[in-house]
């Protein structure tokens, strides 16, 4: 019989690591009289705008916490702009995406792939790794790869890959973009409340004039906040998929 007590609590234990020990509203959840372990937190997009759109309002929370975040864009968005070249477009999104991540407090890095044609291979794959282990990430945010948008799936896969093969463990979510339009078949497993970051994380929407940010805002991503916050019991929410599958360290602030 007390085999059978030590061995379930061995499967509580390992069972509630396997599913990550890391939950975001846990991480932002304030302490009282406990001072915040500062991590680091790294999120990867497709094109500025996307971690903006998608995470903002987190990103945001987590900066506002202490923690140390930094936005990974894998192209410039040098497809964004109609009747721009390449070159000029790129210019324009990328300084969108610096004065975007001055409002949200986190550095920007661009790897360099060129929107409309990012690849999966070998040479990225190594290089997105890279790029990641530099940063080394306590957690990191990425496209749900079930994404409509092929650039969306390279920034997902990517991450996921680079997920894989690091020894050292971080937590890995998954954000929404326009579910319903963009991504499909996103199943939340965590929320956040953006109540008192979603006007920080719009005003750093607004940055990428490019884009039409009036547009991007009337466009569902809107109603995506108050709907995800109708889900958790808030005003504003962002939500998250959780990948599991392998043990996770436990982050504490």
């Amino acid at each position: 019989m007390k085999p059978l007590q030590n061995n379930r609590r061995r499967f509580i234990k390992h069972t509630v690591a396997s599913v990550g020990l890391l939950s975001l509203p846990a991480l932002l959840q304030a302490q009282p009289g406990r001072k915040a372990v500062a991590k680091k937190v790294v999120c990867v997009g497709a094109h500025p705008d996307d971690p903006e759109t998608g995470c903002g309002g987190t990103l945001a929370r987590l900066a506002r916490a202490g923690h140390r975040v930094t936005i990974i864009y894998l192209t410039a968005g040098e497809a964004g702009i109609t009747g721009a070249s390449h070159t000029e477009a790129a210019r324009i999104r990328t300084q969108e995406g610096i004065n975007a991540c001055k409002i949200l407090e986190a550095k920007p890095v661009f790897a360099g792939q060129t929107d409309g044609a990012t690849e999966v291979n070998n040479e990225w794959l190594k290089k997105m790794r890279e790029l990641i282990v530099f940063e080394s990430p306590d957690i990191i945010f990425t496209h749900w790869p079930v994404d409509y948008h092929p650039d969306h799936q390279v920034a997902g896969l990517l991450t996921i890959q680079a997920w894989m093969k690091e020894e050292r463990k971080f937590g890995l979510y998954f954000y929404e973009v326009q579910t319903g339009l963009q991504t499909a078949l996103f199943h939340p497993t965590d929320y956040v409340d953006i109540t008192g970051t979603v006007e920080q994380k719009w005003k750093a929407v607004y940055c990428h004039k490019s884009q039409d940010p009036s547009g991007i805002e009337a466009s569902g991503h809107r109603t995506m906040e108050n709907f995800r916050g109708l889900e958790l019991g808030v005003k504003a929410a962002e939500a998250f998929v959780r990948m599991t599958g392998r043990l996770q360290g436990e982050i504490n602030i």
